[in-house]
């Protein structure tokens, strides 16, 4: 057993984590000989210039050799890499930061502005979905912009081929705040509780199906606020369940590293990395940045399910057995497990956003509180038709 595990469930548990193993794992030093093709090292990051290794990304047997070292830096060193240069003609991300500003526009005359993950709506500027609005947008901007072999690479390198690749803008303003420090999807987007559910192999599990990455659409000096970041943070394997402790946040705050980054680079982590936006303290930089959340091929059941039309025909006759008492606690969450959707995403996050945390209410919590509040067929048919609509919406 693990031995940040419990021994008898096999779960995480955030009483039981120690922040001096963390410590031991964030203490150590980056060496050239682990990266071979970085050009530097900065503060414990790789710094790859994508110019130089344009003979590489287009060998077969060098491009393997680099996504190797790249796949070893995510899981068992750093876990965080810059390849500079990504873009060395900037015209495309010119190109698309116009489109992002219309669209940014465009939802703010509707709405507002949108709610976030981790800010409160109205002190950043985010476009969910900003891969598919390009590409209705502008396709021969998405095209220039996408069509980037480094880029490829370094998705193919962590998740393999296949990869599905999802986006989101994140345009923050002189004066926007700090994140805290967190790890991200798919555990890290779920509550204290949630998480602490799932048993340690998930936890480990986790981080190799997700690649988070940022491209930087502007010069980003460190008055800006890149990123924060916590090198070795992602081999500390209970991270999931101890990120939320004020004594974990405090040793992050005290150790992170932050690069200033230029237009046309891009940094990827691990998402098990700690790590947080870091404040705009400039007077007149607007960051702007596209937020890559690159997913496995292999998150995908192997059967088509309609579960909406499952939960509108199921639910009266659970109702019913609820009322006469033959369904106490336990055989209703079996029940519902089986039947309803248990995963907030994919969803469509302008009409779905978060709520109460940073994941929108699940199919099954919706059929859970319908039928512990003993709500009508027409209650529950409507609020599950329009929890659909959010989501596909």
């Amino acid at each position: 057993m693990d031995p940040y595990g419990n021994r008898a469930a096999g779960y995480y548990l955030a009483d039981d984590c120690d922040l001096n193993d963390l410590a031991a794992f964030t203490a150590r030093a980056l060496h050239p000989s682990d990266v071979e093709y970085a050009s530097e090292i900065q503060k414990n990051i790789p710094i790859y210039d994508v110019g130089t290794l344009r003979p590489d990304l287009a060998d077969a047997d060098r491009r393997r050799a680099l996504m190797s070292e790249w796949a070893h830096v995510l899981l068992n060193s750093a876990g965080v890499l810059v390849l500079k240069n990504a873009y060395p003609e900037t015209s495309a991300l010119d190109d698309a930061t116009g489109v992002y500003e219309e669209i940014i526009a465009a939802e703010k005359a509707v709405s507002g502005g949108g709610a976030d993950h981790f800010a409160a709506a109205g002190k950043n500027d985010r476009v969910w979905n900003s891969l598919q609005k390009l590409c209705e947008a502008s396709p021969q901007t998405f095209i220039d912009y996408f069509s980037n072999p480094a880029i490829d690479a370094v998705c193919e390198a962590w998740l393999g081929p296949g990869y599905q690749m999802t986006a989101q803008v994140n345009l923050v303003y002189p004066g926007g705040a700090a994140q805290l420090a967190h790890r991200d999807y798919h555990l890290g987007f779920q509550t204290a509780d949630v998480s602490a559910a799932y048993p340690i192999h998930v936890h480990d599990l986790s981080p190799v199906l997700t690649l988070q990455g940022a491209i930087a659409h502007c010069d980003m000096p460190l008055e800006s606020g890149p990123t924060k970041l916590l090198p070795f943070s992602q081999l500390y394997r209970p991270g999931y369940a101890a990120w939320r402790r004020d004594d974990f946040r405090a040793h992050f705050e005290e150790h992170y590293v932050q690069l200033p980054l230029e237009k046309g680079d891009a940094v990827f982590f691990n998402p098990a990395l700690l790590h947080a936006a870091g404040a705009n303290v400039s007077q007149d930089i607007h960051r702007l940045v596209n937020l890559l959340q690159v997913s496995s091929a292999f998150g995908r059941a192997m059967e088509t399910v309609d579960r909406l039309k499952m939960c509108r025909t199921l639910y009266p006759h659970i109702r019913d057995a609820r009322r006469k008492g033959e369904l106490p606690d336990a055989r209703l969450a079996a029940l519902i497990a089986t039947i309803a959707e248990g995963y907030s995403f994919p969803t469509n996050l302008d009409r779905d956003p978060p709520v109460d945390g940073l994941a929108p209410e699940t199919q099954q919590a919706l059929m859970l509180r319908a039928v512990q509040e003993d709500w009508t067929d027409n209650d529950f048919h409507t609020a599950l038709d329009a929890q659909e609509a959010r989501r596909k919406g």
